[in-house]
């Protein structure tokens, strides 16, 4: 069953590969885009309904953040409850975000499933490999596109730009050139063959940020994370906040709204919004609780046994009616201590 929804990129040759897009063209992406609204509007909802209205089976999903560091964790919560299914995945670096979309898929492939991802690395880092990500691979779950991180950055850089594509200096030449569906080509003014990477249009971006006003103008502090290049590449994005920001404020200071309000499509206030990750100038890192979440998965994948995983999501997703429900099952000293890391960085918000 396994094999037969899986097409092993690194074994076919790169002349021997058939391109396709796995998500909008950069012709249907462009498509949407312009005929979108451009006009001042309120973009506040729940996220609830920004979810309902905007996640459907068969997308590619644009996750923003990096790794654990100012990840939607709400909003990837959110489409758990929901359910979603043959989801394409299209990040740069990821971690929890993944990870719990992928036990998703493990406890009920009925309701979510993840059909491919594209990315640049799924794992934990200084905690070790990510297993749910293991397994999906090992057992031939799921179809992955793997780049460099510059190179998955650049696709993202290239769908917010609107051209098809854009030429790297890395991968090329390289083993990886048989892990994903970048081309190499002869430079139309050098002669030398150069490596080129497809764009990436996500269906739906979904992003979190330290601030934002209800017109969807975004401020982040700190590492950007692709996020600005996943919002603008994407033809509707989704962002959750932890704080909102007067109108009046984000035009007095300009410079700093680093996604700006025509690719935004759905504002909610979510304190909190990516923990246990970390958002530069609110909290850091909670280990402790992404090392349970992490050791569920990691029994599952070593026997088999879904009881840890099953328990882990009744009680921080499923039992909970939002994110504020998931935040209120989490010890206040814990919450306390993941603020004092973070060492209240000075922001504009």
């Amino acid at each position: 069953m396994a094999e037969s929804r899986i097409r092993d990129i690194s074994q076919l040759k790169p002349y021997e590969r058939k391109f396709e897009w796995w998500g909008p063209s950069p012709e249907e992406a462009r498509k949407i885009l312009a005929s979108k609204p451009k006009g001042i509007r309120d973009k506040r909802m729940t996220l609830k309904d920004a979810v309902k209205k905007f996640v459907k089976d068969g997308i590619n999903l644009g996750i923003g953040g990096f790794v654990n560091t100012r990840v939607p964790i709400a909003i990837v919560h959110e489409i758990i409850r929901q359910g979603a299914k043959n989801l394409t995945l299209s990040f740069q670096s990821q971690s929890l975000t993944a990870e719990y979309l992928a036990g998703a898929m493990i406890l009920d492939e009925n309701h979510l499933s993840i059909r491919r991802a594209e990315m640049a690395w799924w794992a934990y880092e200084v905690i070790g490999l990510a297993p749910l990500f293991r397994y999906l691979a090992q057992n031939g779950m799921i179809e992955i596109d793997d780049y460099s991180n510059y190179g998955m950055a650049a696709r993202f850089k290239a769908g917010a730009m609107g051209v098809p594509f854009l030429p790297v200096r890395d991968m090329g030449g390289t083993d990886m050139e048989l892990t994903n569906r970048g081309k190499m080509i002869e430079c139309p003014f050098t002669g030398k063959n150069v490596y080129v990477v497809p764009a990436c249009h996500p269906d739906v971006g979904i992003i979190h940020v330290q601030g934002a006003d209800k017109y969807g103008n975004c401020r982040i502090f700190g590492p950007y994370c692709t996020c600005p290049e996943i919002a603008m590449a994407s033809t509707y994005t989704i962002v959750t906040t932890e704080k909102m920001i007067a109108g009046k404020a984000i035009r007095q200071f300009p410079n700093l709204t680093e996604i700006p309000f025509p690719v935004v499509d759905a504002i909610v206030h979510q304190p909190y919004g990516a923990y246990p990750g970390a958002v530069y100038g609110f909290y850091w890192f909670d280990m402790a609780h992404i090392r349970l979440f992490r050791s569920a998965c990691e029994e599952f994948r070593k026997t088999g046994k879904k009881d840890k995983l099953e328990e882990y999501y009744n009680k921080y997703i499923f039992e909970c009616e939002d994110h504020d429900d998931f935040i209120r099952k989490i010890p206040p000293e814990d919450l306390k201590r993941a603020r004092m890391l973070d060492g209240g960085q000075p922001l504009l918000v």
